[in-house]
């Protein structure tokens, strides 16, 4: 009963007002009470004399006696009809009492509540009740990073316009505060352990090592340690061979080195998901740690600099996702996983060989053709693509090929550039021979991110529009184009969409890619290249004159123009 009425609670809102509950002084839990200490270290540093300041203990007082009000309340509804209900006192200053009622559970119950509590409420909940200062020494949940740890508004008035002496008064609380938690702490019941401490350079790599053989032992589930790009790290396997690599399940690592020597991947036996981002690791190193892994499920790889070839071995049953962000020098990348269904890729020309189970590819290509690569090759690669959405900078006209996606129902083309025009001779009526080759396709976009075009106007062209007879595109029924321009070729595309795709029910226009507008709460909509606004501007005449008398009567036209207040042009 006490666990349903705690789902019910969670949810409750918390903005209601409630007695404050002062602890004495004996009450704080040990690694909390810092605030002087630490004050009086950074003082010394700037070179100031110490201040009265409410101590961290009372500054979290009333925070957290609002969750334990929450929970009490939500309890009290769920039990008040079976009359368990008795007084819970707890001593205010002064030898005054204050009475509240509450439900008598058992400590375990508590204890379970508390462990659901954020590292930093399961603190403050701390700093109130003795009952809770007992569990708060087994908290399952220690997940450190500048939310949990720093004081924001402590933190700012401390700051100096010395960026180098601010780095390093930061430094030396979170290495203070998270020494005295893990040092306090029994070291049993740890589920998860999250360092994540990216925006701090200077810690010294002994304080690390010291943190995890403190709270990484057998039983944990998760393992999260992102460091700042500065520090040159070698994460210390050997932390996870007194058998807590067991049962870890979860592990992320950033910015460090990672060298998993012989015999180490046997033990990470339950690893599900494995996230490495700037990490020095080499392909072979990797391959290795893959081959025992054999519950994992999810790989993720960014910027890891040493990988030149991926191979993901058979006996990853269970991997279902592979993701690859901007490993630099990477070259190949080939999984005989066979069960892989999303894949996800982003970078530079690779060779790429992933098996005929992925449903799901996301390709975002830099110096590099996709959407004629994924024309040409994927279809024989992965016959049973569902969903594909492919990103480039570069493009050219694809013409028809063999071959087909008979299975593909969600298809993403964006042609993005930073700076200047896409591609002025790139045709967009050639996508006709891409749909003609997904006869199930249901759901299409194309995104068009450019500052200037530069392809031939439609306006002021004296010629017929081009057509295509004889490709029926029966399966499409939504149709968004962002980025509509008065390109020509981009007008008869989407003309021979609306004739040609019998079940289309929705065609969007959006004359203008930004990410922000405000018409959906936004405080001003994105700031757009000039150009590109009167290109809009441009757009809206041509969906009068081109569009809009070949629109079915079955079919919901919508036309999104540039804002009048934020993107207005003088005539």
């Amino acid at each position: 009963m006490g666990l349903l009425a705690l789902q019910r609670l969670m949810s409750m809102q918390r903005d209601r007002r409630h007695h404050q509950i002062q602890p004495h002084r004996n009450d704080t839990p040990d690694g909390l009470d810092l605030d002087m200490d630490l004050r009086r270290i950074e003082n010394k540093k700037l070179g100031k004399s110490m201040r009265p300041r409410r101590t961290v203990r009372n500054l979290c007082i009333q925070c957290m006696q609002r969750h334990i009000d929450i929970f009490i309340d939500g309890l009290i509804a769920s039990l008040a009809k079976r009359k368990e209900l008795t007084c819970l006192q707890e001593d205010k200053p002064g030898g005054k009492k204050l009475r509240r009622l509450g439900p008598s559970l058992p400590e375990e119950i508590w204890a379970h509540i508390h462990s659901l509590l954020s590292l930093r409420d399961a603190a403050r909940a701390a700093c109130v009740s003795h009952l809770f200062q007992r569990s708060w020494k087994c908290h399952p949940d220690l997940t450190f990073s500048k939310e949990t740890i720093f004081n924001e508004n402590l933190y700012r008035k401390n700051k100096t316009s010395d960026e180098t002496t601010s780095n390093g008064v930061k430094a030396l609380r979170l290495v203070m505060i998270i020494y005295h938690i893990l040092k306090n702490h029994s070291g049993n019941g740890v589920k998860a352990l999250r360092l994540e401490i990216d925006d701090v350079a200077n810690i010294s790599a002994c304080y690390l090592n010291d943190w995890l053989h403190l709270a990484v032992k057998p039983g944990i589930e998760e393992l999260a340690l992102l460091l700042h790009d500065d520090l040159d790290y070698n994460f210390p396997y050997s932390v996870l061979l007194n058998g807590s690599a067991n049962t870890i399940r979860d592990l992320r690592l950033s910015s460090c080195v990672f060298r998993p020597v012989a015999g180490f991947s046997s033990c990470l036996r339950s690893l599900t998901s494995l996230e490495l981002s700037e990490v020095y690791i080499t392909g072979d190193e990797l391959g290795c740690l893959l081959s025992s892994s054999f519950a994992l499920e999810e790989l993720v790889l960014a910027y890891c600099k040493e990988i030149t070839c991926l191979k993901i071995p058979c006996v990853l049953q269970r991997l279902s996702q592979l993701v690859v962000t901007d490993c630099e020098n990477l070259e190949v990348i080939k999984s005989k996983a066979p069960n892989l269904t999303v894949f996800e890729y982003t970078g530079g020309v690779v060779e790429v060989s992933i098996g005929d189970a992925v449903l799901d590819i996301m390709i975002s290509a830099s110096g590099w053709n996709v959407v004629h690569y994924a024309r040409a090759k994927l279809p024989q690669m992965v016959p049973n693509l569902e969903t594909l959405d492919i990103t480039s900078s570069l493009a050219t006209d694809i013409p028809f090929l063999p071959g087909k996606f008979l299975h593909l129902k969600h298809l993403c083309i964006s042609f993005m550039v930073s700076a200047g025009a896409f591609c002025p001779d790139y045709d967009y009526f050639s996508l006709v021979s891409f749909l003609d080759a997904c006869p199930s396709l249901e759901t299409l976009m194309l995104s068009v991110t450019q500052e200037i075009v530069e392809h031939d106007s439609v306006l002021g062209d004296s010629s017929h529009l081009r057509q295509m007879p004889g490709h029926c595109h029966a399966s499409i029924k939504d149709v968004k184009i962002i980025g509509f321009c008065s390109a020509k070729s981009m007008v008869e595309l989407t003309v021979h969409i609306l004739e040609n795709a019998v079940s289309l029910e929705r065609l969007t226009l959006d004359t203008v890619c930004y990410d922000l507008r405000c018409s959906d709460g936004a405080s001003k909509c994105s700031v757009g290249h000039k150009n590109m606004i009167t290109e809009a501007h441009k757009a809206l005449v041509v969906v009068r004159s081109y569009i809009l008398e070949k629109v079915p009567s079955t079919v919901e036209l919508n036309v999104v123009g540039p804002c009048s207040q934020c993107h207005a042009v003088e005539n």
